[in-house]
Protein backbone atom coordinates (compact mmCIF):
# COMPACT_ATOMS: atom_id res chain seq x y z
CA UNK A 1 0.00 0.00 0.00
CA UNK A 2 1.27 3.52 -1.07
CA UNK A 3 1.89 6.01 2.24
CA UNK A 4 -0.65 8.45 0.14
CA UNK A 5 -3.07 5.85 0.75
CA UNK A 6 -2.41 4.52 3.83
CA UNK A 7 -3.29 8.49 4.78
CA UNK A 8 -6.16 8.58 3.20
CA UNK A 9 -7.30 5.29 4.86
CA UNK A 10 -6.40 6.68 7.71
CA UNK A 11 -8.19 9.74 7.68
CA UNK A 12 -11.24 8.27 6.82
CA UNK A 13 -11.02 5.35 9.41
CA UNK A 14 -10.86 8.17 12.15
CA UNK A 15 -13.86 10.34 10.94
CA UNK A 16 -15.98 7.07 9.98
CA UNK A 17 -15.42 6.26 14.38
CA UNK A 18 -17.03 9.56 14.92
CA UNK A 19 -19.79 8.62 13.10
CA UNK A 20 -20.23 4.99 14.80
CA UNK A 21 -19.44 3.55 11.62
CA UNK A 22 -17.07 0.99 9.99
CA UNK A 23 -14.76 2.17 7.51
CA UNK A 24 -14.08 1.17 3.98
CA UNK A 25 -11.65 -1.62 3.34
CA UNK A 26 -8.16 -0.51 1.73
CA UNK A 27 -9.85 -1.93 -1.49
CA UNK A 28 -12.72 -0.56 -1.34
CA UNK A 29 -11.53 2.91 -2.88
CA UNK A 30 -15.07 4.25 -4.71
CA UNK A 31 -16.19 4.18 -1.02
CA UNK A 32 -13.51 6.65 -0.32
CA UNK A 33 -14.77 10.78 -0.69
CA UNK A 34 -13.19 12.67 -3.08
CA UNK A 35 -13.68 15.51 -0.87
CA UNK A 36 -12.26 13.76 2.18
CA UNK A 37 -9.30 12.05 -0.09
CA UNK A 38 -8.44 16.13 -0.65
CA UNK A 39 -7.82 17.06 3.24
CA UNK A 40 -5.23 16.05 5.79
CA UNK A 41 -8.00 16.06 8.35
CA UNK A 42 -11.43 14.54 9.09
CA UNK A 43 -14.11 16.32 10.64
CA UNK A 44 -13.99 16.00 14.27
CA UNK A 45 -16.04 13.87 16.84
CA UNK A 46 -17.99 16.92 18.26
CA UNK A 47 -18.90 19.72 15.90
CA UNK A 48 -19.17 23.30 16.06
CA UNK A 49 -22.46 23.46 13.06
CA UNK A 50 -22.63 27.38 11.78
CA UNK A 51 -27.04 27.88 11.72
CA UNK A 52 -27.62 29.06 8.41
CA UNK A 53 -23.94 30.58 8.35
CA UNK A 54 -22.91 32.91 11.72
CA UNK A 55 -26.53 34.34 11.59
CA UNK A 56 -25.98 36.24 14.90
CA UNK A 57 -23.37 38.37 12.67
CA UNK A 58 -24.47 38.90 9.00
CA UNK A 59 -27.63 37.80 7.58
CA UNK A 60 -28.74 34.47 7.26
CA UNK A 61 -28.09 31.60 4.39
CA UNK A 62 -25.28 34.54 2.74
CA UNK A 63 -22.07 33.37 1.26
CA UNK A 64 -20.58 36.21 3.51
CA UNK A 65 -22.65 34.57 6.31
CA UNK A 66 -21.21 30.77 5.79
CA UNK A 67 -17.75 32.41 5.26
CA UNK A 68 -18.02 34.50 8.59
CA UNK A 69 -18.79 31.41 10.32
CA UNK A 70 -15.97 29.40 8.79
CA UNK A 71 -13.89 32.23 9.66
CA UNK A 72 -14.37 32.35 13.55
CA UNK A 73 -14.56 28.24 14.29
CA UNK A 74 -17.70 26.53 12.05
CA UNK A 75 -16.79 22.60 11.44
CA UNK A 76 -19.75 22.76 8.91
CA UNK A 77 -21.91 24.87 7.42
CA UNK A 78 -26.23 24.50 6.83
CA UNK A 79 -27.71 25.53 4.16
CA UNK A 80 -31.52 25.05 3.71
CA UNK A 81 -32.51 24.18 0.71
CA UNK A 82 -35.50 24.96 -1.60
CA UNK A 83 -36.26 25.13 -5.24
CA UNK A 84 -36.62 27.62 -7.99
CA UNK A 85 -39.38 27.60 -10.96
CA UNK A 86 -35.93 25.96 -13.56
CA UNK A 87 -35.63 23.48 -10.65
CA UNK A 88 -32.20 24.91 -8.93
CA UNK A 89 -31.47 24.48 -5.21
CA UNK A 90 -31.09 27.98 -3.73
CA UNK A 91 -30.06 28.63 0.03
CA UNK A 92 -33.16 29.99 2.11
CA UNK A 93 -34.52 29.56 5.81
CA UNK A 94 -38.35 29.43 3.28
CA UNK A 95 -39.82 29.36 0.22
CA UNK A 96 -41.64 32.06 0.98
CA UNK A 97 -39.03 34.91 1.43
CA UNK A 98 -40.52 38.31 2.03
CA UNK A 99 -38.68 37.95 5.48
CA UNK A 100 -35.28 37.42 4.21
CA UNK A 101 -35.06 39.27 0.68
CA UNK A 102 -36.10 42.94 -0.59
CA UNK A 103 -38.39 41.46 -2.77
CA UNK A 104 -41.46 43.59 -1.60
CA UNK A 105 -39.71 46.22 -2.86
CA UNK A 106 -39.39 45.05 -6.41
CA UNK A 107 -42.47 46.33 -8.24
CA UNK A 108 -41.40 44.08 -11.39
CA UNK A 109 -42.65 41.29 -9.00
CA UNK A 110 -45.22 42.62 -7.29
CA UNK A 111 -47.77 40.58 -8.82
CA UNK A 112 -45.84 37.62 -7.97
CA UNK A 113 -47.24 37.74 -4.65
CA UNK A 114 -49.77 35.11 -3.80
CA UNK A 115 -51.47 32.89 -1.00
CA UNK A 116 -50.68 29.30 -0.78
CA UNK A 117 -50.91 26.26 1.54
CA UNK A 118 -47.26 25.00 2.33
CA UNK A 119 -47.80 22.23 5.09
CA UNK A 120 -51.28 23.11 5.85
CA UNK A 121 -50.85 26.53 6.91
CA UNK A 122 -52.06 29.37 4.93
CA UNK A 123 -48.87 32.07 3.81
CA UNK A 124 -48.91 35.04 1.52
CA UNK A 125 -46.21 36.66 0.11
CA UNK A 126 -43.51 35.81 -2.66
CA UNK A 127 -42.07 31.98 -3.00
CA UNK A 128 -39.04 30.84 -4.84
CA UNK A 129 -40.51 28.37 -6.95
CA UNK A 130 -42.65 31.02 -8.41
CA UNK A 131 -39.20 33.07 -9.27
CA UNK A 132 -36.21 31.80 -11.93
CA UNK A 133 -32.67 31.59 -10.90
CA UNK A 134 -31.85 34.58 -12.84
CA UNK A 135 -34.52 36.20 -11.20
CA UNK A 136 -33.75 35.23 -7.96
CA UNK A 137 -30.21 36.95 -8.41
CA UNK A 138 -31.89 40.26 -8.75
CA UNK A 139 -32.80 40.43 -5.01
CA UNK A 140 -30.89 40.85 -1.99
CA UNK A 141 -30.86 39.62 1.43
CA UNK A 142 -31.95 41.11 4.40
CA UNK A 143 -31.68 40.37 8.07
CA UNK A 144 -34.91 38.39 9.47
CA UNK A 145 -35.56 39.18 13.07
CA UNK A 146 -33.67 42.96 12.60
CA UNK A 147 -35.18 43.63 16.56
CA UNK A 148 -32.88 41.11 17.51
CA UNK A 149 -29.89 41.43 15.58
CA UNK A 150 -30.16 45.56 14.41
CA UNK A 151 -26.66 45.45 13.52
CA UNK A 152 -27.20 42.46 10.74
CA UNK A 153 -29.32 44.84 9.45
CA UNK A 154 -26.72 47.14 8.34
CA UNK A 155 -25.81 44.38 5.56
CA UNK A 156 -29.55 44.50 3.86
CA UNK A 157 -28.96 44.82 0.28
CA UNK A 158 -25.54 43.36 0.07
CA UNK A 159 -25.68 39.85 -0.58
CA UNK A 160 -27.06 37.58 -3.23
CA UNK A 161 -29.52 34.57 -3.08
CA UNK A 162 -26.72 31.52 -3.06
CA UNK A 163 -26.84 28.67 -4.93
CA UNK A 164 -26.56 25.36 -3.25
CA UNK A 165 -23.65 25.07 -5.80
CA UNK A 166 -22.27 28.00 -4.57
CA UNK A 167 -22.36 27.12 -0.76
CA UNK A 168 -20.51 23.59 -1.99
CA UNK A 169 -17.66 25.58 -3.76
CA UNK A 170 -17.16 27.88 -0.54
CA UNK A 171 -16.64 24.67 1.79
CA UNK A 172 -14.26 23.15 -0.85
CA UNK A 173 -12.37 26.31 -1.16
CA UNK A 174 -12.11 26.96 2.67
CA UNK A 175 -10.92 23.31 2.73
CA UNK A 176 -8.14 23.73 0.66
CA UNK A 177 -7.52 27.39 2.07
CA UNK A 178 -7.50 26.46 5.91
CA UNK A 179 -6.62 22.71 5.75
CA UNK A 180 -9.73 22.05 7.63
CA UNK A 181 -12.15 20.10 6.70
CA UNK A 182 -15.56 22.55 6.49
CA UNK A 183 -18.40 20.09 5.84
CA UNK A 184 -21.64 20.61 4.65
CA UNK A 185 -25.29 20.21 6.26
CA UNK A 186 -27.96 20.92 4.04
CA UNK A 187 -31.43 20.16 4.69
CA UNK A 188 -34.68 19.66 2.09
CA UNK A 189 -37.28 22.32 3.29
CA UNK A 190 -40.89 21.44 2.89
CA UNK A 191 -39.68 18.14 0.55
CA UNK A 192 -43.61 17.00 0.44
CA UNK A 193 -45.01 20.23 -1.01
CA UNK A 194 -41.87 20.62 -3.49
CA UNK A 195 -43.00 16.80 -4.48
CA UNK A 196 -46.43 17.92 -5.41
CA UNK A 197 -45.80 21.09 -7.37
CA UNK A 198 -43.13 18.70 -9.33
CA UNK A 199 -40.25 20.28 -8.25
CA UNK A 200 -38.60 16.95 -5.92
CA UNK A 201 -35.61 18.13 -4.06
CA UNK A 202 -34.19 14.63 -3.03
CA UNK A 203 -32.44 13.19 -6.32
CA UNK A 204 -31.47 16.78 -7.52
CA UNK A 205 -29.56 17.34 -3.90
CA UNK A 206 -28.04 13.86 -4.13
CA UNK A 207 -26.88 14.10 -7.22
CA UNK A 208 -25.65 17.52 -6.63
CA UNK A 209 -23.56 16.49 -4.17
CA UNK A 210 -22.24 13.01 -5.38
CA UNK A 211 -21.39 15.29 -8.42
CA UNK A 212 -18.87 17.34 -5.63
CA UNK A 213 -16.95 14.61 -4.99
CA UNK A 214 -19.52 14.24 -1.40
CA UNK A 215 -19.45 10.23 -1.63
CA UNK A 216 -19.47 7.33 1.10
CA UNK A 217 -20.54 7.03 4.66
CA UNK A 218 -17.43 9.11 6.03
CA UNK A 219 -17.98 12.49 3.62
CA UNK A 220 -17.84 15.29 5.21
CA UNK A 221 -21.67 16.16 4.84
CA UNK A 222 -25.08 15.51 6.89
CA UNK A 223 -28.58 15.79 5.03
CA UNK A 224 -31.24 16.64 7.11
CA UNK A 225 -34.94 16.40 7.11
CA UNK A 226 -37.62 17.41 9.38
CA UNK A 227 -39.63 14.75 7.29
CA UNK A 228 -39.15 10.76 7.03
CA UNK A 229 -40.21 9.49 3.86
CA UNK A 230 -37.96 12.02 2.05
CA UNK A 231 -35.00 10.51 4.19
CA UNK A 232 -35.97 7.39 3.63
CA UNK A 233 -35.59 8.24 -0.02
CA UNK A 234 -32.73 9.78 0.29
CA UNK A 235 -31.26 6.76 1.79
CA UNK A 236 -31.92 4.61 -1.13
CA UNK A 237 -29.90 6.98 -3.68
CA UNK A 238 -26.76 7.31 -1.56
CA UNK A 239 -24.74 6.15 1.62
CA UNK A 240 -24.04 9.71 3.29
CA UNK A 241 -24.53 10.83 6.46
CA UNK A 242 -28.55 11.21 7.08
CA UNK A 243 -29.98 12.89 10.16
CA UNK A 244 -33.66 13.45 11.36
CA UNK A 245 -34.44 16.20 12.46
CA UNK A 246 -37.37 16.34 15.46
CA UNK A 247 -39.50 19.22 16.75
CA UNK A 248 -40.66 19.12 20.08
CA UNK A 249 -44.13 19.67 19.20
CA UNK A 250 -46.16 18.39 16.07
CA UNK A 251 -45.40 15.57 13.42
CA UNK A 252 -43.91 15.65 10.62
CA UNK A 253 -45.82 16.24 7.61
CA UNK A 254 -45.37 13.61 5.58
CA UNK A 255 -46.64 11.36 8.54
CA UNK A 256 -49.80 13.88 8.32
CA UNK A 257 -50.10 14.26 4.60
CA UNK A 258 -51.06 9.82 5.08
CA UNK A 259 -53.08 10.08 7.81
CA UNK A 260 -49.76 8.74 10.46
CA UNK A 261 -50.65 9.89 14.09
CA UNK A 262 -47.39 9.38 15.21
CA UNK A 263 -45.47 12.33 16.53
CA UNK A 264 -41.86 13.87 16.74
CA UNK A 265 -42.50 12.67 20.94
CA UNK A 266 -43.42 9.26 19.16
CA UNK A 267 -40.19 8.78 16.96
CA UNK A 268 -38.04 10.17 20.30
CA UNK A 269 -38.84 7.31 22.01
CA UNK A 270 -36.17 4.42 22.41
CA UNK A 271 -38.24 2.17 19.97
CA UNK A 272 -38.77 4.96 17.44
CA UNK A 273 -34.99 6.07 17.59
CA UNK A 274 -34.55 2.08 16.43
CA UNK A 275 -36.51 2.82 13.72
CA UNK A 276 -34.65 5.91 12.97
CA UNK A 277 -31.73 4.40 12.84
CA UNK A 278 -32.54 2.04 10.02
CA UNK A 279 -32.10 4.83 7.33
CA UNK A 280 -30.53 7.97 9.46
CA UNK A 281 -27.16 7.99 11.13
CA UNK A 282 -27.88 10.80 13.53
CA UNK A 283 -30.68 12.99 14.90
CA UNK A 284 -31.16 16.96 15.57
CA UNK A 285 -33.85 17.47 18.13
CA UNK A 286 -34.93 21.10 19.13
CA UNK A 287 -32.44 21.53 22.17
CA UNK A 288 -35.42 21.40 24.72
CA UNK A 289 -35.86 17.65 24.10
CA UNK A 290 -32.65 17.14 25.64
CA UNK A 291 -33.11 19.48 29.23
CA UNK A 292 -36.30 20.99 28.96
CA UNK A 293 -36.78 24.58 30.81
CA UNK A 294 -38.29 24.16 34.05
CA UNK A 295 -41.35 26.71 35.62
CA UNK A 296 -38.38 29.50 35.71
CA UNK A 297 -37.26 28.96 32.46
CA UNK A 298 -33.62 27.54 33.67
CA UNK A 299 -32.12 23.98 32.58
CA UNK A 300 -34.27 21.79 33.81
CA UNK A 301 -33.41 17.40 34.46
CA UNK A 302 -31.71 15.95 31.05
CA UNK A 303 -34.33 13.58 29.40
CA UNK A 304 -33.10 10.18 28.40
CA UNK A 305 -32.67 11.39 24.64
CA UNK A 306 -28.74 11.15 24.77
CA UNK A 307 -28.51 7.96 26.58
CA UNK A 308 -31.85 6.41 23.68
CA UNK A 309 -30.06 7.98 20.93
CA UNK A 310 -26.83 6.69 21.52
CA UNK A 311 -27.61 2.92 22.67
CA UNK A 312 -29.65 3.10 18.67
CA UNK A 313 -26.18 4.25 17.35
CA UNK A 314 -27.15 7.69 16.81
CA UNK A 315 -25.26 10.68 17.20
CA UNK A 316 -27.15 14.23 18.23
CA UNK A 317 -26.88 17.74 17.03
CA UNK A 318 -29.58 19.83 18.73
CA UNK A 319 -30.38 23.04 17.42
CA UNK A 320 -30.36 26.22 17.67
CA UNK A 321 -28.39 27.93 20.36
CA UNK A 322 -28.11 31.80 20.00
CA UNK A 323 -26.50 34.51 21.93
CA UNK A 324 -29.00 37.03 22.55
CA UNK A 325 -30.88 37.16 26.20
CA UNK A 326 -34.66 36.33 24.84
CA UNK A 327 -33.26 32.84 23.16
CA UNK A 328 -31.61 32.10 26.45
CA UNK A 329 -32.37 30.59 29.68
CA UNK A 330 -33.61 32.88 32.29
CA UNK A 331 -30.60 32.68 34.87
CA UNK A 332 -27.88 32.92 32.05
CA UNK A 333 -28.94 35.94 30.40
CA UNK A 334 -27.06 39.19 31.17
CA UNK A 335 -27.17 43.09 31.39
CA UNK A 336 -30.55 44.56 30.82
CA UNK A 337 -32.82 40.51 31.23
CA UNK A 338 -35.31 41.85 28.99
CA UNK A 339 -33.27 43.75 26.10
CA UNK A 340 -34.35 41.69 22.59
CA UNK A 341 -30.44 42.24 21.50
CA UNK A 342 -27.80 41.91 24.65
CA UNK A 343 -26.05 39.05 24.87
CA UNK A 344 -26.13 36.26 27.77
CA UNK A 345 -23.97 33.93 28.60
CA UNK A 346 -24.40 31.23 25.40
CA UNK A 347 -21.01 29.64 26.79
CA UNK A 348 -22.24 27.89 29.71
CA UNK A 349 -25.66 26.80 28.31
CA UNK A 350 -23.66 25.19 25.72
CA UNK A 351 -21.49 23.60 28.26
CA UNK A 352 -24.22 22.21 30.38
CA UNK A 353 -25.46 20.26 26.77
CA UNK A 354 -21.78 19.33 25.86
CA UNK A 355 -21.64 17.71 29.48
CA UNK A 356 -24.89 16.07 29.00
CA UNK A 357 -22.68 13.73 26.33
CA UNK A 358 -24.17 15.62 22.61
CA UNK A 359 -22.02 15.00 19.75
CA UNK A 360 -22.57 18.78 18.16
CA UNK A 361 -24.65 21.48 18.18
CA UNK A 362 -26.17 23.85 15.95
CA UNK A 363 -25.17 27.95 16.95
CA UNK A 364 -25.96 31.45 15.13
CA UNK A 365 -22.17 32.44 16.19
CA UNK A 366 -19.91 29.87 16.19
CA UNK A 367 -17.25 31.87 17.72
CA UNK A 368 -18.88 31.20 21.09
CA UNK A 369 -19.28 27.90 20.21
CA UNK A 370 -15.89 27.37 19.51
CA UNK A 371 -14.36 28.81 22.16
CA UNK A 372 -17.32 26.60 24.69
CA UNK A 373 -16.28 23.40 22.70
CA UNK A 374 -12.56 24.07 22.85
CA UNK A 375 -13.09 24.59 26.61
CA UNK A 376 -15.03 21.71 27.28
CA UNK A 377 -12.19 19.89 25.65
CA UNK A 378 -9.27 21.33 27.43
CA UNK A 379 -8.35 22.96 25.05
CA UNK A 380 -5.71 26.34 25.52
Amino acid sequence: MSLIKFSILTTVSVFAAALGLSACSSDDTEALPIVTQAVAKPLPAKLVIGHRGASALRPEHTIAGYTKAIEIGADVIEPDLVSTKDGVLVARHENEISGTTNVADKAEFASRKATKIIDGVSITGWFTEDFTLAELKTLRAKERIPANRPENAKYDGQFEIPTFQEVMDLAKAKTKETGRTIGIYPETKHPSYFKSINLPLEKRLVDALHANGYKGKTAPVFIQSFEVANLKEIRALTDLPIVQLLSGTGQPEDFRLAGDKRSYADIATAAGLKEVATYANGIGPTKDMIIPRDANNNLGTPTSLVKDAHAANLVLHPYTFRPENPFLPANLRKGDVKSLTERGDLAAELTVFLQAGIDGFFTDDPAVGRAALDAYLGKK
